[in-house]
Parts: structure tokens; sequence; C-alpha cells
């Protein structure tokens, strides 16, 4: 049996390993894994959506005159029972990249796009983190993505958020089995076609046997998470391997790629459980998840009101009953209806962000912190509003504790010309780097 040892990662992690499996677990009391709730953030994730967002649907209903949030809009309202975890903020700009393409690649690294290169500028900020506190975790950092639809899913800069060098994306992930599989399998042993629980049974049960009743518990936990996202995606791929034999459609009228789930939101919540168990158990602390690329032709006529794709959508001031969509189909005969399915399919994606937050927010440290307090969680988009392809105030959030570094439930306003790279540079910083400059920011914003 080999199972807990930690020292290689130099973090004290327990982990439970067997021939084709390996899974890091949360840390426990019984190894001394318990170092209080401030400090270094722990984990580090951003969430990238394309096609920006209609302008005011991310101002909140009501701030104080301090700043403190006390209401969101009708479109932010998704998030409002987790407002005390947020930070929002106006006129964050990217003015050295902006847009589907260029604003996609740069959006992490602060640079501008040279096409004839394919060169951001510089690493992006989630791989200098994970280089940082490459050490500490099994896998340096977790780059992953839905399978973009659209004239456009084969575009380099609207695919690569994540970059090792100012020429060199990250690879990402878009099949939940492929994500599980680094995760929990042990690649360099060759693939076992048996439940990665069904393979640490043993190992789990004489390190139970080690540990305090409330470590049991926790690890109990832990594998029954496991066991239902494997049993999810499972369940995913044999749903659309069904769909692909028949030539069934999605929502989207595409076949479905084997191994991803029919149903969109089913996908995006599977990838976002991946992330979850990914920070949990310390397998990583860096992440990256883009919710789609850069100039997403998706269609979200499963949300009720909408009809179209993303992209035109986005471009909300265009309705005269013309089809402007990409598909050459459908119309829109005025602009406040085309507004309000453009802010459906916002408020959409906030529902899966607060779903990703509370589940963040249930699981526990040793400590008995959460781990979103011992998270910042990063989402927006590169462009401002949709419509207009602007670079000005962007809309972008903050969520987590960062380990007692983040004042949250708050709003600021910054001074129009506050370049997002003060924020990358903050969160450097609360991620324990001592580094003072990023992109053009020599100074951070103060969270």
């Amino acid at each position: 049996m080999n199972f807990p040892s930690q020292n290689n990662f130099g973090n004290r992690r327990a982990f439970l390993r067997n021939l084709g499996a390996c899974l890091a677990l949360p840390a426990l009391e019984s190894f001394g894994q318990v170092s209080g709730k401030n400090g270094p953030a722990t984990n580090l994730a951003y969430l990238y959506f394309p096609n920006g967002s209609a302008e005011g649907s991310w101002t909140p209903e009501r701030v104080g005159p301090d700043g403190k949030l006390h209401e969101l809009n009708s479109w932010m309202k998704p998030l409002d029972e987790l407002k005390s975890e947020l930070i929002l903020m106006r006129n964050l700009w990217t003015p050295r990249g902006n847009g589907h393409g260029a604003g996609t690649a740069t959006w992490l690294t602060g640079g501008r796009y040279n096409g004839r290169k394919n060169d951001v500028g510089g690493p992006s900020v989630d791989q200098l983190v994970a280089r940082h506190l490459s050490k500490g975790t099994p896998l340096p950092s977790l780059e992953i993505s839905t399978s973009g639809e659209g004239s456009f899913a084969g575009s380099l800069p609207r695919n690569c958020l994540s970059w090792t060098a100012r020429d060199i994306p990250a690879a990402r992930e878009t099949v939940p089995r492929a994500i599980f599989d680094k995760l929990f399998r042990r690649s360099n042993e060759g693939f076992v076609d048996q439940s990665v629980l069904d393979l640490i049974l043993e190992e789990s049960k004489a390190l139970k046997r080690r540990t305090s009743s409330a470590d049991s518990r926790k690890i109990d936990e832990y594998l029954e998470a496991v066991r239902s996202v494997e049993k999810r995606v499972e369940f995913a791929e044999n749903q659309a391997r069904r769909a692909a034999s028949d030539q069934a459609l999605t929502d989207t009228l595409q076949r479905p790629t084997a191994g991803i789930p029919i149903n969109h939101g089913d996908y995006v919540k599977q990838m976002l459980e991946l992330m979850a168990l990914s920070f949990w158990s310390g397998a990583t602390r860096v992440s990256t998840f883009m919710l789609d690329h850069g100039q997403s032709n998706r269609y979200f006529n499963f949300v009720p009101g909408v009809k179209g794709t993303w992209h035109a959508l986005s471009h909300w001031k265009d309705s005269s009953g013309r089809t402007e969509d990409d598909d050459g189909k459908t119309s829109w005969n005025d602009v406040k209806t085309k507004r309000d399915q453009y802010n459906a399919v916002t408020r959409w994606h906030h529902e899966q962000l607060a779903w990703f937050l509370k589940r963040l927010k249930a699981l526990k440290n040793a400590d008995g912190s959460t781990v979103l307090d011992r998270s910042m969680i990063v989402y927006g988009s590169s462009i401002a509003d949709g419509h207009e392809h602007a670079e000005k105030n962007l809309p972008i959030l903050v969520a987590g504790g960062g380990s007692g570094s983040l004042q949250t439930g708050r709003f600021h306003d910054f001074r129009r010309d506050t370049s997002m790279s003060r924020l990358h540079l903050s969160m450097m910083q609360k991620m324990g780097m001592a580094t003072t400059r990023f992109a053009d920011a020599d100074e951070g914003l103060v969270l």
C-alpha cells in the first residue's frame, strides 16, 4: 500500500495511490494540515465568458455611500444571496487588447496581440502564478474550456486564454472525462477500465483507520463527490453516444462530440464541479475556464424567451427585422426585445457562477474554512458592451475570501483609465508572489 505521502509537493497533502489511480485528498487535521484561516490565498481561478454584456447589466441596483453592496440588479439576481462574497467593479479597461480575438488572447496577459506572430506580449497571469506554486501541487494548473461552436471555433486567439510564453498557448481540455483522468488517474501506468474509487478502495480503508473520526467523514464525503462526478461523466458519455448513433441533434443543431454532454447546462456544471474538486483536493491551485470561445455562436434557445446565437444577440442594437443573426435565419424587430434576450443569456451564466460559488462554499477544509474562503475567483469578459466591442468598463467581478485578503460585499468605481493589469498584479501578490509589476501595471488594486 502506498497512501499518504505528501512531501513530494511540499504542502503535506495526503494521497491515495494504486495502479492506475492517484487521488490527492483534502487537507486533514490528522496530518497536521491545519494552518489557520489567514495568509496567502490558496486558490486562483479565472472564469471567462465572451461577447460582453449589455450596457447597464453589470451595475448594482443599490450601493451604500461606503461602497457596500446592498442589492444587485435583476440580471445579476442569481448572485444576490452571495453578494457578501463578491467584489463588483466599474471602469476596468484593457486598452491594449480588445475584441473577440485580441481581447480573448490578451485578457490574462495585459499585452497587445500580434496576429502575424501569435504574440500576446508575455505569459498569462495564471501561468506565472502556477510557475510560482509549481512545487506545491501535483498539477501546476488546470486549463479547461467548453467545446466552442460557430464559425470561429477553430480560431487560435479566440480559443486561447492561458499562455506559458508570449507565443505558446497552454493546452486546454474540453472533455470532462479527460479532465477527470488528469485529476484522478495515473496515466504513466496506462488506462485501467475501472472506477478510480474501486482502485483505491483498500488504501482508503487503511487510511481512515489512521485518522480522526472527523477526517474519516471528510474522506468519505470527498470520495462520494468523486464518485458522483465519475457517474455523471459516464452517463453523459453514454447519452452522447446514443444521440450520435441515431443522429439526434443538440439544442444548437450540432451533433454532440463523443464524451461531451448534450445538455449545455450539464456540460458547464460538470466542468465547474471538476474545478471545485481540483481545488478542494489540492490537485491544483490555479485554474482557468473558458465558458466558450471568444466569439461564441452558440444558440441559447434553451433559455426561455431567447432565440438566436449569443454573438448575434450581443449586437443588440441591430434589430431592424432583417436576419442579422449569424445563421441568416433569426431576426428581431426592436432593440428592447433583443437586449432583454442578450441579458437573459448573461443571467443564465450568472446562475452557473452562483452554483459554482455555492459549491465552493459547501466544501470544508480541515481548519473549518471553506474552499471559497481560501479562493479568489475572477469572472468576466474581454468586451464591455457587446454591441460596441468596447474595452471600457469591462464586466468583471471577484468572488471569495482570498484567505482573508479580500474585503468582499463591495462595489468599486474606479477611474476610467484603470488597467485590468492592476487586478492581475493584485491577484499575484495575494497568491504570495513578491512582484511589483505585471504588463503595464506597477501598482495593484486595493480590494
